[in-house]
């Protein structure tokens, strides 16, 4: 598959039901995170209610729901703009290794380059995904040197 079969699209209110049980399946696979599907159900609909919180795009294959991923905001006080988030990444197990994250990935990139309030994009992968820095090393990502510390309230 190239690029030319993927289509990248907004997702929408329609979207909700398939990205829910893709986020629960991802947090599963990659985590051993058993999700409320309840509560991701309205975190995704907090998302696309508020577009200031981020955005869900939507991968299709020949008008098939292949992948999807999340983008988020951070303002940079030093670069005097957004980093733009990569998360909430998931592709159907049916089109892993045809590109679909590389189709999803490219359209963001383009996206960010074509805005000149985005000074880059960011995600974070679990220390131990190599698969995942792997696809994300090949599309020309690079290890920014971080770890990631958290302190949660719920």
């Amino acid at each position: 598959m190239t690029d030319g079969d993927w289509r990248i699209r907004a997702a929408d209110d329609g979207d909700v039901a398939r990205l829910r049980d893709w986020a629960v399946a991802m947090a599963w696979e990659t985590e051993h995170k058993a999700l409320d599907p309840a509560t991701v159900d309205a975190g995704i609909r907090a998302v696309l209610a508020e577009p200031r919180r981020g955005a869900y795009l939507v991968a299709e294959h020949h008008g098939e729901p292949a992948g999807t991923l999340m983008l988020t905001y951070e303002w940079s006080d030093w670069r005097n703009g957004d980093w733009w988030w990569i998360q909430s990444v998931y592709v159907d197990p049916a089109f892993r290794r045809c590109g679909c994250y590389a189709a999803l990935y490219r359209h963001v990139l383009a996206r960010a380059q074509a805005s000149p309030e985005v000074c880059g994009i960011r995600l974070y992968v679990e220390r131990d995904n190599a698969v995942a820095q792997k696809t994300y090393e090949t599309l020309g990502m690079a290890d920014a040197g971080y770890r990631m510390y958290e302190a949660p309230t719920r």
